[in-house]
């Protein structure tokens, strides 16, 4: 398995804060099958800045401490960038980093309570510029919860979005599960991640999701979000199914 998301690289943000809490964080990865992680580190959320050159230097350095310690795991280079408006700009300024250092897609956070107005500009910019935006954790974002046509316009403008393993198996509440797993049968969602950030409280969970995901929706779904991961991280096609709207009725009150 591929993680597309996660929080390893020790000392840039509220994950892993040494070497030793990431061994563990590739030892427990490496038991649920997992092969290689994409490291996602947050950059400019209000909290943490984390440049191009820091997060390819941080990954660069993590993959020479794991072979030390005799690991297969493959750490590749990411960011989890919090949406601003010079996104674009900073991009071609060198700051961006997109997956795998690819030019092809960018994780994107959104605040937890909002979406900004100017999202959808911001991503058609980027698309223009050949970079597919990839949206992570849309499940967890309130605006979107109370307003799912939001990330319908987005999906069906060109975005992508990575729901978080965690929150399809209901370790967020029910409540988010329920959206999760909406998300997944609207084709408004394309890839499964952890988001880990420790061994602890915010642990891995793929390979688990995965099976859910394989268990509800079949094989053929399960092997669709898998090879996603695959995809991305080579600057690939993704498998993208036809996006439909969510009935907004349903979510009334979940907030």
């Amino acid at each position: 398995m591929i993680d597309i998301h996660c929080h390893i690289l020790p000392g840039l943000d509220d994950g892993a804060q040494t070497n030793e809490e990431a061994l563990q964080m590739a030892l427990a990865a490496e038991s649920e099958g997992i092969t290689h992680i994409l490291a996602t580190p947050h950059h400019k959320n209000r909290t943490y800045n984390n440049p191009k050159s820091v997060s390819l230097e941080a990954a660069q350095e993590l993959n020479a401490f794991f072979q030390s310690e005799g690991l297969s795991l493959q750490i590749l280079p990411g960011q989890e960038a919090r949406i601003f408006g010079e996104v674009l700009e900073d991009y071609h300024n060198g700051e961006i980093l997109t997956v795998n250092d690819n030019g092809k897609y960018l994780l994107v956070e959104f605040p937890s309570n909002h979406v900004p107005r100017y999202t959808e500009r911001l991503f058609f910019d980027l698309q223009v510029a050949g970079i597919t935006p990839v949206i992570v954790h849309p499940e967890r974002n309130s605006e979107i919860i109370q307003t799912p046509e939001i990330i319908y316009n987005l999906v069906n403008g060109g975005a992508l979005t990575q729901v978080t393993a965690a929150s399809l198996i209901g370790k967020f509440g029910k409540k988010i599960s329920q959206f999760s797993h909406q998300l997944v049968e609207h084709g408004l969602t394309h890839l499964l991640a952890s988001d880990a950030h420790n061994t602890t409280t915010r642990g891995f969970c793929l390979r688990e999701a995965y099976e859910m995901l394989g268990d509800t929706y079949g094989d053929s779904l399960r092997l669709e979000f898998e090879e996603n991961a695959g995809h991305l991280i080579h600057g690939e096609n993704l498998y993208v199914n036809p996006p439909e709207r969510i009935k907004q009725k349903k979510f009334l009150g979940l907030f």
